[in-house]
């Protein structure tokens, strides 16, 4: 099962599934997937915007 940790600026908000993270959020899984964009991340740098990283699974 893939999880996402979530992001504003530098502070760590969860580490989750897209249905956690969305629901923590209050927002969609789709927002959740949009905010882990390579181009939503470049935009995001330097910001306070939220920033979402793919935790791959090894397994």
């Amino acid at each position: 099962m893939t999880e996402y940790a979530v992001y504003r600026g530098d502070e760590f908000i969860i580490v989750g599934t897209l249905e956690e993270c969305a629901e923590r959020l209050n927002t969609s899984e789709q927002m959740i997937k949009y905010y882990s964009y390579p181009s939503q991340k470049k935009r995001s740098e330097g910001t306070n915007k939220i920033l979402v990283e793919r935790l791959d699974d090894d397994a």
